[in-house]
């Protein structure tokens, strides 16, 4: 399986490698050089899909599909084929099948995106594993209830956050 790991605020922070046949106990992140511990403890199920969170232990994951990076300039072609339609350009030919093409390239792109499973909590991303069927969409009322959770993260994942400054004393 592969993470993507993301800090505190949400930026990316490394992408690892875990076999989850051998569950190991300690995983280094290049970028930083620190070490990140995995929790194993009832994260995968009996169908060898992950239930839970190896990162933060959260319960709470949501399934998506990754889009390749050639989504939107279908969905700019697919919208500009619409108005040449409306138009009444698509009885050529030449129109009619760059259409098709189009139709072709946008079921293409559908079918080929991966399922990939995002921790409510931490945001970690999981791809390249076995998704189950009971994992749903994003749903907001899960990710509000998640947010007013008190969640520790791993020591590697907390952003370093600059000290703010205090207010001078004695200035009006």
């Amino acid at each position: 399986m592969r993470i993507e790991l993301r800090d505190s605020n949400g930026r990316r922070l490394s992408r690892v490698e875990l076999d989850e046949r051998a569950r190991p106990a300690r995983v280094q992140i290049a970028e930083t050089g620190q070490d990140l511990f995995p929790r194993w403890d009832e994260a995968i199920d009996d169908a060898a899909a992950l239930r839970k969170c190896v990162v933060c232990g959260c319960g709470d994951l949501y399934a998506r599909k990754s889009l390749p990076q050639v989504t939107p300039f279908v969905v700019v072609l697919a919208f500009s084929g619409t108005v040449v339609a409306f138009l009444g350009y698509a009885a050529n030919p030449i129109v009619f099948a760059l259409l098709a093409a189009l139709l072709t390239v946008d079921a293409l792109t559908l079918l080929l995106a991966k399922r990939q499973l995002v921790c409510y909590g931490c945001g970690a991303v999981y791809s390249s594993l076995r998704v189950a069927r009971y994992h749903r969409r994003w749903d907001r009322a899960v990710a509000e209830r998640v947010a007013k959770e008190p969640m520790e993260l791993p020591a590697a994942l907390r952003a370093e956050r600059a000290p703010e400054k205090s207010p001078e004393r004695g200035q009006a």
